[in-house]
């Protein structure tokens, strides 16, 4: 009876042992399995860590500010700062870049390291960022997990659209990007600035330039906005409103006359990631009182 008992035990320690083992193989080959990221980019960031992949980033860019436990991790830099060999020093297995955001020769060297490198565009409208959510999906095979993205965005834009059919004003916005009184560049055509103003049912100020062009002190007198548009992190690094007051030309404006002047978080406003419906949202209530 004792020696039943014994071998018993002795059974059951041996299950026990084995299937530790197994939990602990299965743990190691999952770990092994999941790649070693780095992206270059905020919005593809975002959809990544919206992915469920967040975990497997081990680091990325300034841009890259959401969600905020992204900032904890190394810095590759910013644009043109960064280099191949600061990246390929972190030895990911995949390396995520946006279209344009990287010198030429740097995705170069890293398409010639042999590690796994997409390259990506950066989205500026409804279609570009479902392309981007459905291509990254596919990258990591999420398809599921991206078609909720998907949805999602898409109820946001329903309700964005509810709110501009009750309310077809379109008050004139001016986004400038400050970077201190004597640098500070307004939004022309063909930017994300001109793109999420009129999504919000604003209008961007006619201008007849693309891009960023510093600003002049004419002409924002001259365009006269209604409302004037600015990242957070500028908006502070001028010190404010009356900060701005520097800015040559602001304070003859109906913006400014109505302290009609609108901060919102750059990557938020900017990135046409999932949460771009939200934010044409917020800034249409900022516009449409």
């Amino acid at each position: 009876m004792r020696k039943n008992i014994v071998l018993f035990f002795v059974m059951v320690l041996a299950v026990s042992c084995g299937t530790k083992r197994s939990q602990e193989q299965e743990e190691t080959a999952t770990a092994e399995a999941t790649p070693k990221i780095i992206t270059a980019g905020g919005t593809i960031t975002e959809i990544v860590y919206a992915l469920g992949h967040g975990d497997a980033i081990v680091a990325t860019d300034l841009t890259s500010t959401y969600p905020a436990k992204m900032q904890e991790l190394p810095s590759i830099g910013y644009r043109n700062q960064i280099q191949a060999e600061g990246i390929l020093s972190l030895n990911p297995d995949w390396i995520l870049v946006e279209e344009n955001y990287l010198n030429n020769d740097v995705v170069a060297q890293l398409e010639n390291s042999g590690k796994k490198v997409f390259v990506l565009d950066k989205p500026q409208s409804e279609e570009a960022a479902e392309l981007l959510i459905t291509e990254i999906g596919e990258i990591f095979e999420e398809k599921e997990k991206a078609d909720e993205l998907i949805r999602q965005l898409n109820k946001d834009l329903e309700a964005l659209r509810m709110l501009k059919e009750r309310n077809d004003e379109h008050p004139r916005v001016a986004f400038i990007m400050s970077r201190g009184p004597e640098m500070v560049f307004l939004a022309g055509k063909n930017t994300f600035a001109e793109a999420m103003i009129t999504l919000s049912g604003a209008q961007p100020v006619a201008v007849d330039f693309e891009g960023l062009k510093p600003l002049t002190p004419e002409a924002l007198p001259a365009l006269n906005p209604d409302y004037i548009l600015l990242f957070e992190s500028g908006f502070r690094a001028a010190g404010g409103k009356e900060g701005l007051r520097a800015i040559q030309g602001i304070t003859a404006t109906t913006a400014w006359k109505k302290d009609q002047l609108i901060a919102m978080d750059g990557h938020y406003l900017s990135s046409f990631g999932p949460r771009m419906g939200q934010a044409a949202i917020d800034l249409f209530e900022e516009t449409h009182p």
